[in-house]
């Protein structure tokens, strides 16, 4: 999440007021039906799969968004019935990860 974070000029705790700010309203964290400190964990996974599902992210960049494995990610997806995107730019990013690069 790092990555995506400084790529949009925030800090990760900038980050974390700007989604947290979002839902400030009692009504609406009540709402969510998310516990309290699980909001922003939570409001980041609902970014990352409606990001990839979009094709704006890569499965690894929704993944880092997420804070989780590309394999967990890729079976949440899954879970949601959302089709994998795997075209060249995927296949080089795994390349580079399958290396350590």
């Amino acid at each position: 999440m790092a990555g995506i974070v400084r790529a949009a000029g925030l800090t990760e705790e900038r980050f974390r007021d700007l989604l947290l700010s979002e839902c400030s309203h009692d009504s609406v964290v009540q709402g969510l039906g998310i516990p309290e400190d699980e909001i922003s964990e939570g409001l980041r996974a609902e970014l990352a799969v409606a990001l990839y599902a979009q094709g704006a992210l890569s499965l690894g960049m929704a993944a880092e968004l997420a804070d989780m494995s590309r394999m967990v990610f890729g079976e949440l997806v899954g879970l949601r019935g959302i089709a994998r995107h795997y075209g060249e730019a995927e296949l080089e990013e795994d390349v580079v990860y399958a290396r350590g690069e």
